[in-house]
């Protein structure tokens, strides 16, 4: 007879099943926006034949072509680290598995589906506060058969992994981390406290992951139709000739409306998903310590790394002292995550859960989901 399923065992499962479904839906996005870059780029190709265009309508639409220009190589950097780090991850052997690299083939359309889901720097969201590989490898755990999807990645992707993908707690980041971490505990109630705090944990990452699967089905939709508006643009301004002084009044008028929908389209492939920002940015930290006393200023700025991925983790968390006793004993006991926020066994205790729970107060003055 098969062994019941604990209650966070089926939150984990429900979890991973919906970071399945995002990921899945990342990848159709990614060849949707695809798609919308050609028709942008195409449609750009006709408005640059055409001379003595404006200068306010020009200069509007060569803004447009760097952002895109910016979002198109983000998403050939992506391409690009994910390559490299597969081929260090093959040297590695299984080593490399557990550095968060993605197992499954990435290409263009994949990575621009990133590209879009997390933004770009020209939107200064998450992707873009991070650097190199530490950005693409924290991207591709969303990816299908992603090695932290799936539990392999463990705490090894770090903060990194954490700050940027903000809906997801270590319950899905590793389900070793639990397992692990409840070996250390003798009595059948502190096991169970803690396997609470992690149950909670997934269960608000799962409706993270399902208000997001609908955020992400809504943009493919726009997408969709944006370009069939595109291909009916550039049908029309191919019969409009390339001089803007020898068109007609209405036909200026109608360019004009084009570069407007040049612009939705845009914005389209270059705004990130609400969804899957971090819970707690950069920007929350930066705040958090101009409006802190010089002591709590220095602590928190002498543990940013910790703040920041703790922060992620227990957001809307709520815990009584015990379960901060529970959940600091098990987690000091964890090498990869001691390591992931540059701490010491001796340096963490549930003192600084005191101390996350106090950003986090401060940080729920701002929320805005």
């Amino acid at each position: 007879m098969a062994k019941k399923l604990s209650k966070l065992q089926m939150a984990h499962q429900k979890a991973e099943a919906a970071a399945k479904k995002t990921n899945q839906k990342i990848n159709e996005l990614g060849k949707h926006t695809s798609a919308l870059y050609t028709s942008l780029t195409t449609i750009q190709s006709l408005f640059d034949r055409i001379r003595n265009v404006p200068e306010e309508n020009m200069l509007k639409y060569e803004k447009l072509k760097a952002i895109r220009v910016n979002w198109k190589q983000q998403a050939e950097k992506i391409e690009m680290e994910y390559k490299k780090a597969e081929v260090k991850a093959a040297g590695q052997g299984a080593a490399g598995v557990g550095a968060g690299v993605a197992v499954v083939a990435l290409g263009p359309t994949a990575a621009m589906g990133i590209a879009t889901t997390f933004g770009v720097a020209s939107t200064g969201t998450a992707i873009s506060a991070l650097s190199g590989a530490a950005a693409t490898n924290a991207a591709l755990a969303w990816l299908g058969g992603g090695a932290l999807a799936v539990g392999g990645g463990g705490m090894a992707a770090g903060s990194a992994f954490l700050a940027l993908a903000g809906p997801v707690g270590w319950a899905i980041a590793g389900v070793s981390v639990v397992a692990s971490a409840l070996m250390f505990f003798k009595t059948k109630s502190d096991k169970e406290r803690l396997e609470n705090v992690y149950t909670l944990i997934s269960n608000r990452d799962i409706k993270s992951y399902e208000l997001a699967i609908v955020e992400l089905s809504e943009r493919i939709k726009r997408i969709v139709d944006e370009a069939g508006k595109l291909a009916e643009a550039i049908a029309k301004i191919e019969t409009f000739g390339t001089d803007y002084a020898k068109m007609t009044e209405a036909q200026q008028y109608e360019l004009g409306a084009y570069v407007n929908l040049m612009e939705a389209s845009t914005m389209l492939l270059v705004n990130p998903i609400l969804g899957l920002q971090p819970k707690y940015t950069e920007q929350d930290f930066d705040r958090l310590c101009s409006a802190e006393s010089k002591l709590f200023r220095h602590y928190f700025k002498a543990h940013k790394t910790m703040v920041i991925s703790m922060a992620n983790l227990l957001y809307k968390i709520e815990l009584d002292d015990k379960d901060k006793k529970l959940l600091a004993k098990s987690l000091k006991k964890n090498k990869d995550f001691l390591s992931s926020v540059q701490m010491t066994k001796k340096e963490f205790d549930a003192d600084d859960i005191t101390m996350i729970e106090r950003a986090l107060i401060h940080r729920y003055k701002y929320s805005t989901y």
